[in-house]
């Protein structure tokens, strides 16, 4: 069964930040997820490469825009492999395949007779690539999320009628899953039930971009064009454009993960242009909040940007995934704080799991010849933890499920903490003093390997790198990992080796 999620289309005036690498990394925890879980994924990531903001940029540096896209496209490659996002599809809007679908699909949107030539007016922000007000105040504004002056525009634009779609994007924002979180539902509904108003979808004074077909010089708006690499982004350099065909490619997506700040063009306009192109609509769209630091959004414009490749390299890529998808409740704002981010990744990887695994394999290498324990506890017994085991599954599954990573990866902390508890309870090292002890210490450990190696399991999709190196210590990493089969009860082997123990997670220095 397939399953489909994008990242938004990051916007190359510059090199990638950590907001950027917070929202790839949950779309690749929910694609390694449902991968796991038994879905054929098409896991979108990528660039939008036009637009004011781009030419712009370029010229400042003295270089041609392409040259300068290419630069920070590769940044942001680089980083995305670093960050062991594993995409399937990465778009670049420059390609010839996406220049050509888009022109497809100006074409079926003309033919519907959605397009017009009209003026617009208003007051424009080059950082937002967007108009923030279409009256005739000429007083200056400002941009309230780069803060920067906007400036005026007057000029003959394509439009699309998006007024025409007001009844049918009404009906499809009656579907209360169609955006979440479900407070962000309302924003929405509040600005359609104002009325929709067509928007331009053309430029006259940007040369950085797609060209309208039959329309000399007019470049297509850069929201009109960057949407469409959703689509274009699902085909092969050697398939042949037709959006006909989208439907063998993983078209619809079933959802968009994107930042709140964009939450309308995705919501209202690209539905819009879907409906009037023939093209199925994607079935859901998150909208998360902003990655802050000291209380203000993370961006490039701001100048508070964390470097993503410099955290890696000082931290590693299981502390910044662990961090970002455990304390950040996805869809709020989180803040970045150091001292909490160091404290938390010691306290939960290092002490709470690496523990439990390095004291119970030492142990159960100790005892019994480096081995696995022999397990001869009837599961009709009810043991607490294993039943702990099956319930952990099962409550993950839906907190991921629900892009919940959150509380999915508390569900594998409790999970942890409790086979912690199991074990120190149990006491093995004092019941191995006593003679005839050695079956109930060899059940008790095996559990607890047992319970930690489904910990391993359900750690994948957030810190896969973690995940595999508990399960080379268990000496399972060749088992298979699909859910299915990997989450049954009981797969480790008694009697099989245990390699030398050794941190799966040294702790962070202050």
């Amino acid at each position: 069964m397939a399953y489909t999620i994008t990242t938004p289309l990051y916007y190359v005036n510059d090199k990638p930040h950590l907001g950027s690498t917070y929202t790839t990394i949950a779309c690749d925890a929910l694609a390694r997820f449902k991968r796991l879980d038994g879905h054929n994924v098409h896991f979108t990531t990528g660039v939008d490469e036009h637009g004011l903001k781009i030419e712009r940029t370029a010229a400042n540096l003295g270089k041609d825009p392409k040259q300068h896209c290419d630069e920070i496209t590769k940044t942001y490659l680089d980083l995305w492999e670093k960050s062991g996002v594993s995409f399937n599809h990465f778009v670049r809007t420059t390609d010839s395949k996406h220049i050509d679908l888009v022109a497809e699909f100006f074409k079926r949107v003309e033919k519907t007779g959605d397009i017009y030539l009209g003026e617009q007016k208003g007051w424009y922000c080059v950082g937002c690539e967007e108009f923030k007000e279409d009256d005739n105040d000429r007083e200056q504004k400002i941009c309230p999320i780069h803060n920067k002056k906007l400036e005026w525009r007057d000029e003959k634009n394509l439009f699309f009628k998006l007024s025409r779609y007001q009844s049918q994007i009404e009906s499809l924002l009656d579907n209360k899953l169609f955006i979440q979180p479900s407070y962000r539902r309302n924003e929405i509904v509040n600005f359609v039930k104002k009325g929709l108003h067509d928007f331009s979808i053309s430029r006259v004074n940007v040369k950085w971009g797609v060209p309208v077909p039959g329309y000399p010089g007019h470049t297509f708006y850069v929201w009109f064009d960057a949407l469409l690499g959703y689509l274009s982004g699902l085909f092969e350099s050697s398939d042949s454009i037709n959006p006909d065909n989208l439907g063998q490619h993983g078209w619809p997506a079933n959802i968009h993960v994107i930042g709140k700040d964009i939450l309308r063009f995705h919501a209202i306009y690209w539905p819009a242009m879907l409906i009037s192109a023939g093209i199925d609509i994607p079935d859901g769209i998150y909208a998360h909040g902003f990655l802050t630091r000291e209380g203000k959004k993370m961006g490039k414009s701001l100048g508070n940007v964390l470097d993503p490749n410099q955290l890696l390299d000082s931290y590693g890529l299981d502390a910044i995934r662990w961090y970002l998808l455990k304390d950040i409740k996805f869809g709020q704002d989180g803040d970045f704080q150091l001292k909490r981010f160091i404290d938390l990744v010691n306290n939960d990887l290092a002490n709470t799991l690496g523990n439990l695994l390095n004291r119970t394999t030492t142990m159960s290498k100790k005892w019994f010849n480096d081995t696995i324990p022999e397990f001869k506890v009837d599961l009709s017994d009810d043991n607490e933890l294993v039943q702990e085991c099956l319930r952990s599954i099962q409550k993950y599954k839906v907190a991921i499920n629900d892009l919940d990573f959150s509380s999915a990866s508390n569900i594998i902390l409790e999970l942890s903490t409790k086979a912690n508890i199991f074990l120190n309870n149990q006491a093995p090292w004092s019941a191995m003093k006593k003679a005839g002890n050695e079956l109930d210490v060899a059940n008790d450990l095996y559990i607890v390997l047992e319970t930690t190696r489904i910990c391993g399991i359900l750690l994948n999709p957030i810190v896969p790198n973690l995940s595999s190196r508990i399960l080379q210590q268990l000496g399972c990493e060749d088992q298979p990992l699909r859910f299915d089969e990997s989450l049954k009860w009981g797969r480790l082997k008694p009697g099989s080796s245990l390699p030398d123990s050794k941190p799966v997670m040294l702790k962070l220095e202050k």
